[in-house]
C-alpha cells in the first residue's frame, strides 16, 4: 500500500444523522484531521426517512442521558454553525392505562429529575388542559417531557456537516469505502477514489453497518449483531380544527404516545403524523431471496397498510379528529434493530482501533449524544457516562442470525413495553446452556439469560403459576418469591448448590505476569493456593471491573469474571499485554457449581478428597465424585461454601452427587438477594465507571504503598485528599410491595443526594435492601434518609459500608 495518497487520522464510514455528529464532536475536541465518508448523498440511510422524533425518556440512565444532551445540544446547534433548523420543542405526553405504567413513568421522572429535566406526573384532567382533542375516559395519568418534540432530520444532519467542516474536518460524499486492509499498524481504507491510510475506523454505516463489519472479520471482528426491520409512519392531511387551536396558542400540540397501544401521533404542519410500532411486525433482508441491496440510497419499502390497522383504528378513537383527516403518504422505510435494541457504541470487538458507531433504532434522537461518546472514546478511551448498556462488547458468540432476527421482531413489537424485573422476554432461548440444563429445568428451574448462558433465577414447584403475564409486574411478590425465601433459608439452614455456568476465565502465565498483573490492579496479588478480588481502574480511577484472581503457581494465574464480561475484560487485559505473556480465554471449557451453606463441608467430605481444612480465599485440585475439579473456597451467597470449577463433562457427576447429598438446588434471584446482605457489589450496577474506587467503597482493595504504578493512582490519591464526591453505603428501606430498583433517587431534605445502584429483599434480614452512593457525609451508619421507589419517598437507614448479614465473616471463616 506504499502508494496510498491520502491520510487522517480517522475516517468514519457512513453520512447519516450519527456518523456526522460523531465526526462534529472528534472536531469540537481538536481532531480535526478526520473524514467522513458515504457513499451517496448526507442522510441517505435511515437518516432522511426518519421521522425525528428527540424524546428524553428512557428506564436506561445511559440512553438518557445520551437523549437529554442530544436535545440540549440540538436547541443551539443551528446559532452554533450558523445553519437554519426547524426543531420544535413541544413537550410530550406519554399515555397510562395502568398503574403499572404510572409506576414506570414515576421512575423515569425520578431519574430525569436527577439528571436536570423537568419531567412530571400527569392526571387525566391536566392532560386535556395541554391535549384537548384527547380522549381520557379511561387513562389512568401521562407522563409530561416539556423538552420532547421533533426535529427535520436532513437539516439537523447538515447543520451538524457544517459544523464538521468549519472546523477543518472532511466530508467525503459519493464516494463508497469498499474495504478495509492492515499495515505497519495503520488501516487502508479502501475507496473507488483511491485509498485512505488512518490510525482509527469508525463504522458508522447504520443498516449497511454488518456488511462493514464483515470487512473487519480477517482481523479480529465478529458478525455485526443486528437486524433491519421495516418501520411505517403515516402522514395525513391538514386538519381546520388543529389549524385554529395551534394558531391561537401559538405553538403545535405535544408529541402524543400511547405506549401502552403502541403508537406516536405527532402534530405536522396542521395535519398528524402518525407512528406505530405493530406486533405483525416484518424484518427485511433477512432471508436469501430477499437479500440487502447493493444500494437502498434514498428508497423505501412498498406500503403494507393492512398489518397497521388496529393502530390506525385506536388512534383514531383516541384522537378523533384524526379520522376527519385524508392520508397523505406512508413512508415504510428500513431501522436496524441490535437484539436489545440499544446502539452499539464503542471499541469494535477484537479489533485493534475500531470503533462502532451503528444499529440505531433512535438515531435522531440519540444521535447528538452518540457523537459526544463516540469522540469521548476514540480521544479518551473512555467515556463521562458509563455506557455498558450501548458497548458492542456486550454481545458475545451467540448472536447468530436467528437470535438476530427473532430479537429484532420481539423488540420491535415491544417498542414501548416495559421491562419489568421478573420478566423474560421469551423469544431465542438456550444459546448457551450449561452440561446440567435439562436436569435443572426437570428440577423446576425458570431461566434466565445471562451473556447468552441460561441459568435458573428460581425453582418452582408443582402448581405455582410460571406464566410470562405473571412476571409483568414491579412488585415484589409472585409466584416466586416464597420459593426465594425458600431457597435462602435453605442456604441459610443446610446447603445449596446454584449451577452456574458461563462465568469468564482467562488463564495467564508467563515470565513476569504478576508483576504485570500488580501494573492493572490497585491492590496486591494473591500468593499460590490462595484467591483475592482484584479492582481494575482507569486513569480516572474509576471502576473497568472486578475480576477474581486465582494464584496457581508463581506467575500462573486464572482470572474470573462475569458472564456478559467476557469480551469486555479480555480486551482490557489483552490491549497491553506484553509479548512475553499469554492469555487464553478457557471460558468454554469449564463450568461451575456454588455449593453453599453451614452444611457444606460435611457434604464434601463425603463426596470428595478435598482438604476441607483449607481456610477461606484459598483454591486447591480435588475428586468431587470421582472427577477432577478445582475448588475455591468462596462463596457470593456469603455462607460457608465452595465453587465447583470443573470440565463440562464432569459437571453432571458433581451436580448429581450434591443433590442427592440433600443440597437445594437454588437460583439467581435467591443468590441476588443473599449478595445483597452482604453488600457484595454486581459488576455494571454497583461496579462502573461512573464511579471511582474510593467512591465504591473498595478502599481496602487499594494499596497505594506498592511498588508498582496502576492507573488511575494519581487521580485517586487526589481525590483522597480533597474527598469523594459519593460513597458507597447500604441502606435498608421502609418499602411497600416493591423495593428499590437501581438508579432510584435519594432524598435528604428535600434535596436528592444520591442513587440506588441495586436494591431488593434480603431474606435473611427480612428486610429491603438498596446499595447506594450518597454524599460522603451522609453515608454515615445511623443517618436517615428517603428512596424513591416508583414516585413514593420511603424513609430509609444507612447502615454504612459494612454487610447486614454476619458483618465479621464468622460464617465464611467456619
Amino acid at each position: 500500500m506504499s502508494g496510498t495518497s491520502e491520510s487522517a487520522r480517522v475516517v468514519i464510514i457512513g453520512g447519516g444523522a450519527v456518523g456526522v455528529s460523531s465526526l462534529y464532536h472528534l472536531a469540537k475536541a481538536g481532531w480535526t484531521d478526520c473524514v467522513l465518508l458515504e457513499k451517496n448523498e448526507l442522510t441517505a440511510g435511515s437518516t432522511w426517512h426518519a421521522a425525528g422524533n428527540v424524546p428524553t425518556f428512557s428506564t436506561s440512565w445511559a440512553i438518557m442521558n445520551m437523549q437529554r444532551y442530544s436535545t440540549e445540544l440540538y436547541r443551539g446547534l443551528g446559532a452554533a454553525v450558523d445553519y437554519p433548523m426547524n426543531y420544535n420543542v413541544t413537550g410530550s405526553i406519554r399515555l397510562a392505562h395502568t398503574r403499572a405504567r404510572m409506576q414506570e413513568f414515576e421512575r423515569a421522572r425520578g431519574m430525569g429529575r436527577y439528571q436536570g429535566m423537568a419531567l412530571d406526573v400527569l392526571g387525566p384532567d391536566e392532560i386535556r388542559a395541554k391535549y384537548p382533542f384527547l380522549e381520557t375516559h379511561d387513562i389512568v395519568g401521562a407522563l409530561y417531557d416539556p423538552a420532547d418534540g421533533d426535529i427535520d432530520p436532513a437539516q439537523l444532519t447538515q447543520a451538524l456537516a457544517r459544523g464538521a467542516r468549519t472546523l477543518g474536518a472532511r466530508i467525503e460524499r459519493f464516494r463508497p469505502a469498499t474495504g478495509v486492509s492492515r499495515e505497519g499498524g495503520e488501516w487502508i481504507v479502501h475507496t473507488d477514489k483511491g485509498d485512505i491510510r488512518c490510525e482509527i475506523v469508525v463504522n458508522a454505516a447504520g443498516y449497511y453497518a454488518q456488511r462493514v463489519a464483515e470487512w473487519f472479520r480477517p482481523f479480529g471482528g465478529r458478525r455485526l449483531p443486528m437486524a433491519v426491520m421495516s418501520h411505517q409512519y403515516l402522514v395525513f392531511e391538514e386538519v381546520p380544527a388543529v389549524r385554529d387551536w395551534a394558531q391561537s396558542v401559538g405553538h403545535k400540540l405535544p408529541l402524543l404516545r400511547d405506549v401502552d397501544v403502541s403508537y406516536y401521533l405527532r402534530q405536522e404542519k396542521n395535519g398528524f403524523n402518525l407512528g406505530p410500532y405493530e406486533r405483525a411486525c416484518r424484518p427485511h433482508w433477512v432471508t436469501p431471496d430477499d437479500p440487502l441491496p447493493e444500494d437502498f440510497s434514498f428508497q423505501l419499502y412498498p406500503d403494507d397498510l393492512d398489518r397497521l390497522e388496529p393502530y390506525i383504528a385506536d388512534a383514531m378513537a383516541r384522537v378523533p379528529v384524526l379520522g376527519e383527516a385524508g392520508l397523505a403518504k406512508v413512508i415504510n422505510g428500513p431501522i436496524p434493530y441490535a437484539p436489545d435494541g440499544n446502539p452499539l457504541i464503542g471499541p469494535m470487538p477484537g479489533v485493534p482501533n475500531a470503533f462502532e458507531a451503528c444499529v440505531f433504532t433512535f438515531g435522531i434522537a440519540q444521535g447528538g449524544g452518540a457523537g459526544k461518546v463516540l469522540a469521548e472514546w476514540v480521544i479518551e478511551g473512555g467515556t463521562e457516562w458509563d455506557m455498558w448498556s450501548c458497548d458492542p462488547r456486550r454481545f458475545t458468540d451467540f448472536t447468530d442470525h436467528d437470535y438476530c432476527v427473532a430479537k429484532a421482531v420481539e423488540v420491535y413489537g415491544h417498542e414501548y413495553a416495559m421491562h419489568f424485573p421478573w420478566h423474560r422476554w421469551p423469544a431465542a432461548p438456550d444459546r448457551k446452556v450449561s452440561p446440567v440444563h435439562d436436569r435443572v429445568k426437570a428440577l423446576g428451574g425458570q431461566m434466565g439469560a445471562y451473556g447468552g448462558w441460561e441459568r435458573a433465577n428460581w425453582f418452582a414447584r408443582r402448581g405455582d403459576d410460571t406464566s410470562e403475564e405473571a412476571t409483568q409486574t414491579w412488585g415484589r411478590a409472585g409466584p416466586w418469591e416464597s420459593r426465594i425465601r425458600e431457597e435462602c433459608e435453605a442456604v441459610r439452614d443446610g446447603v445449596g448448590v446454584l449451577d452456574l455456568p458461563g462465568f469468564s476465565r482467562f488463564h495467564l502465565t508467563g515470565p513476569g505476569a504478576g508483576e504485570w498483573l500488580l501494573t492493572r490492579i490497585a491492590g496486591g496479588l494473591p500468593k499460590p493456593g490462595r484467591i483475592a478480588l482484584a479492582y481494575f481502574p482507569d486513569d480516572r480511577g474509576r471502576i473497568v471491573t472486578e475480576m477474581t484472581v486465582a494464584c496457581n503457581a508463581e506467575d500462573d494465574f486464572t482470572l474470573i469474571t462475569a458472564a456478559v464480561a467476557q469480551w469486555h475484560d479480555y480486551e482490557w487485559l489483552a490491549k497491553t499485554l506484553p509479548d512475553r505473556l499469554t492469555l487464553t480465554d478457557r471460558t468454554r471449557e469449564m463450568s461451575t457449581l456454588i455449593v453453599t451453606g453451614p452444611k457444606a463441608r460435611a457434604l464434601f467430605a463425603r463426596i470428595s478428597d478435598a482438604d476441607l481444612a483449607l481456610p477461606w480465599l484459598s483454591h486447591q485440585r480435588a475428586r468431587v465424585a470421582g472427577r477432577e475439579a478445582a475448588l475455591a473456597r468462596v462463596s457470593f451467597a456469603g455462607e460457608l461454601g465452595w465453587e465447583v470449577h470443573a470440565p463440562l463433562d464432569a459437571v453432571p457427576a458433581i451436580y448429581e452427587a450434591v443433590l442427592a447429598e440433600g443440597a437445594v438446588p437454588f437460583g439467581m434471584w435467591a443468590l441476588n438477594s443473599l449478595r445483597l446482605e452482604k453488600a457484595y457489589r454486581a459488576w455494571k450496577g454497583d461496579l462502573s465507571t461512573d464511579y471511582t474506587l474510593l467512591e465504591g467503597g473498595l478502599d481496602r482493595f487499594i494499596r497505594f504503598d506498592k511498588a508498582q504504578d496502576f492507573p488511575g493512582k494519581a487521580a485517586l490519591l487526589s481525590e483522597k485528599q480533597r474527598g469523594s464526591r459519593k460513597r458507597f453505603a447500604v441502606l435498608t428501606i421502609d418499602a411497600d410491595d416493591a423495593d428499590a430498583p437501581s438508579m432510584s433517587t435519594i432524598w435528604h431534605d428535600g434535596k436528592v443526594v444520591g442513587e440506588v445502584t441495586s436494591g431488593g429483599w434480603g431474606y435473611r434480614v427480612d428486610a429491603s435492601i438498596a446499595l447506594a452512593e450518597l454524599r460522603p457525609d451522609l453515608a454515615q451508619p445511623g443517618t436517615r434518609v428517603e428512596v424513591e421507589i416508583f414516585g413514593d419517598r420511603r424513609p430509609a437507614l444507612v447502615h454504612g459500608d459494612g454487610p447486614l448479614w454476619d458483618p465479621a465473616n464468622e460464617r465464611l471463616r467456619a
